[in-house]
């Protein structure tokens, strides 16, 4: 498998590039629009096919590039079943696995930051993958007050689905504020300290109703972008 992490300094968001080196073929999870060039040149100097771009969820930070590059090149942009989104090729559902040439790349439906949220399982070469989006970051998870969103219904999809994975799968978030690249699932089950070691439900509750967090800045621009793939217009 070919697999590359990808930052964008705005947002600080990761887009992350998975692509079967024998078919050629390969998938974008969670695209942004300012790195549209950067994405297509990487793929160029692979020498790879963009089949898909794959959303996490309804972004309230950025704009996907997802619509870009279907105009460019012809990929699909698949996107959760629950997000309502517009002009949606492949709406992602828990039961149907995303297939990139030999890889299978398995969503798993985790709401809690949104409704609509979904990370992705991949295991490949004896190496477990698990893109989690903004439902658990290294050592913190995504915001549970806006589109939806629940931190009991995040404790729940952490617990219940990420963290029954295997230990050693890697966990490779949407976000990372601290120059952070990756981490394991026995690390976050152990010490994140806002879902990890044996903290409770109510105590997860609580400590996010306390966030007070400042709206999105681009959250007025992104989420109805966001709704039809990423067209601003």
């Amino acid at each position: 498998m070919l697999f590359r992490q990808l930052f964008e300094r705005q947002s600080s968001a990761y887009t992350y590039l998975i692509a079967c080196p024998n078919s050629g073929e390969a998938a974008l999870i969670d695209p942004v629009l300012e790195t549209v060039e950067r994405d297509l040149q990487l793929l160029d100097s692979l020498g790879l096919n963009l089949r898909l771009t794959i959303e996490t969820h309804i972004h309230a930070d950025h704009v996907t590039g997802a619509s870009r590059l279907r105009e460019l090149r012809g990929c699909r942009c698949a996107v959760p079943d629950k997000s309502g989104a517009e002009h949606v090729d492949v709406p992602v559902r828990e039961a149907e696995p995303l297939r990139i040439g030999s890889l299978e790349l398995r969503p798993l439906y985790t709401p809690g930051h949104t409704e609509d949220h979904y990370s992705y399982f991949l295991e490949s070469s004896g190496t477990a993958r698990v893109f989690t989006g903004d439902a658990l970051l290294i050592d913190g998870c995504g915001r549970t007050d806006f589109q939806g969103g629940d931190a009991a219904t995040l404790y729940r999809s952490v617990h219940d689905k990420l963290f029954s994975l295997p230990a050693d799968t890697l966990v490779y978030p949407g976000h990372d504020y601290q120059q952070r690249h990756v981490s394991s699932m026995a690390q976050e089950r152990e010490r994140n300290p806002r879902l990890g070691g044996g903290r409770s439900v109510e105590e997860f509750v609580e400590i996010m109703a306390a966030l007070n967090l400042p709206r999105p800045k681009r959250m007025d621009i992104a989420v109805p972008a966001n709704r039809k793939c990423g067209q601003t217009h």
